[in-house]
């Protein structure tokens, strides 16, 4: 033998090759959505930040009085309701402010419905 003549090995290696290049594609089509998902997670700091500190603010309530204590699951489902029925907006910047006043306007009122009933 002759590798060459081998019609089985030459179509396997052809076909090993266009499964490379299909895979390299992918690969780089991939790193360009795994770019443009980055560039949106941190566009969204600025309500996380937010968020993370209002957070640690009723936590430390407990320390008030015991009886004042949050879990951070229902914490989550304050911001994913407030997340939901917050105005929407077509300009990016405007949602964001949207969501920081709305969640904080949301957690306060939940708070002082807890504290003062």
């Amino acid at each position: 033998g002759d590798v060459l003549a081998d019609d089985t090995l030459v179509n396997k290696v052809t076909s090993s090759k266009e499964v490379s290049n299909d895979i390299n594609q992918k690969k780089v089509v991939a790193k360009v959505t795994e770019a443009n998902i980055d560039v949106a997670r941190e566009s969204y700091r600025p309500v996380a930040y937010r968020t993370a500190v209002l957070f640690f603010c009723i936590v430390e309530l407990s320390n008030v009085d015991p009886m004042y204590q949050y879990s951070l699951q229902w914490f989550q489902k304050l911001f994913t309701i407030a997340v939901d029925a917050s105005p929407k907006s077509d300009n990016f910047q405007e949602r964001l402010d949207i969501l920081k006043d709305f969640f904080t306007e949301s957690l306060y009122q939940n708070i002082c419905r807890g504290l003062f009933e």
